[in-house]
């Protein structure tokens, strides 16, 4: 624990910049407990307020105009690749794009103090068009929110924090394990959670062929298209009818409850339809499964997308009689 002391001491503006860096770019290394310890340095008199929040700053904007470039270059799809790199990646991106949808570029002011939504957010930035100043004004200002915060708690309670460091320093290197327990007991509960999610929505799913044979035969089962309303203007199956999770308990469907019914959404693990067929299930319905790989698996293979000009004409329904 020593050595990580003067490590800090040494190359304090170095080892923030990484850490900072890393962790947007979305690697589980938090950068928060590092700002912290800095905030202890500015204490101190090492280092001073302004030139650790602008390296952190610098740390940030960088990592967060790589994926917003990533996302005005590929689209939506590159926060699902982005989710499965997170600590929360099977719901991090529909709680990020309502979050962003309803605030527009000012949610990026919010975003770094949730775990796992910083690069989330500025992906879907660069997906959804917003102009780069914009992005890198509200990005700048949100990375200064969460860097001064830290490093300003850490100089407000410096000595509290130099009490602990010191305790862990005498501990030598047992000081040193805590420090590395903790943080594995971190990661491996996030993915232990996850893995428990994920289980929890276990059920036979529909191959993206096995429901073209079906279209193309004519025996096409009820189509639902789970993802929000602002999601689905680059397309959808045919025949699908809009569906949100807030919507499904008022869903009414005029069928049988053994006739075949496919849900599809655009997320890991197709969480979302997961969801919905879920609650579906609940109400007695027997044959319903989700489309592996959603509509991107489905777009991927070049089968039929339909599309209109028309926005409302994919708005989702209060009430859907299908």
């Amino acid at each position: 624990m020593s050595t990580i002391l003067e490590l800090l001491q040494q190359f304090g503006l170095l080892i923030v910049f990484a850490n900072v860096l890393l962790e947007q770019l979305g690697l589980p290394l938090p950068a928060y407990p590092t700002l912290l310890l800095s905030g202890v340095l500015i204490g101190n008199g090492q280092y001073s307020l302004g030139t650790l929040l602008a390296v952190a700053v610098i740390a940030a904007l960088i990592a967060d105009s790589i994926w917003y470039m990533a996302g005005r270059k590929y689209g939506k799809r590159v926060m699902g690749k982005l989710c499965k790199i997170s600590l929360s990646p099977d719901t991090c991106v529909r709680q990020t794009e309502s979050l962003y949808l309803k605030f527009g570029p000012p949610a990026l002011l919010v975003c770094k103090f949730i775990p796992g939504f910083a690069s989330i957010s500025s992906a879907l930035a660069g997906s959804s068009g917003t102009r780069y100043l914009v992005f890198v004004l509200m990005d700048g200002l949100g990375a200064m929110l969460w860097a001064g915060s830290a490093l300003w708690l850490g100089n407000l309670f410096s000595s509290a924090i130099d009490e602990l460091m010191l305790t862990l320093v005498q501990m030598g290197k047992w000081g040193t394990l805590l420090v590395l327990v903790l943080l594995a007991a971190f990661i491996a509960y996030k993915w232990w959670d996850r893995q428990r999610f994920i289980k929890s929505l276990r059920m036979a799913r529909i191959s993206i062929e096995e429901l073209n044979e079906m279209l193309n035969s004519g025996a096409a089962p009820v189509i639902l298209d789970t993802r929000a309303a602002h999601l689905v203007d680059d397309g959808w199956i045919p025949g699908a009818q809009f569906i949100t999770l807030e919507d499904v308990d008022s869903l009414v469907l005029d069928i049988d409850q053994d006739a075949p019914v496919v849900l599809y959404c655009s997320c890991p693990n197709e969480v979302t339809a997961a969801k919905v067929a879920k609650k579906l299930i609940n109400r007695g319905y027997r044959n319903i499964r989700p489309l592996t790989g959603g509509i991107d698996a489905w777009r991927d293979a070049g089968f039929e997308v339909v599309s209109v000009q028309v926005a409302d004409a994919a708005a989702p329904a209060k009430e859907t009689h299908v």
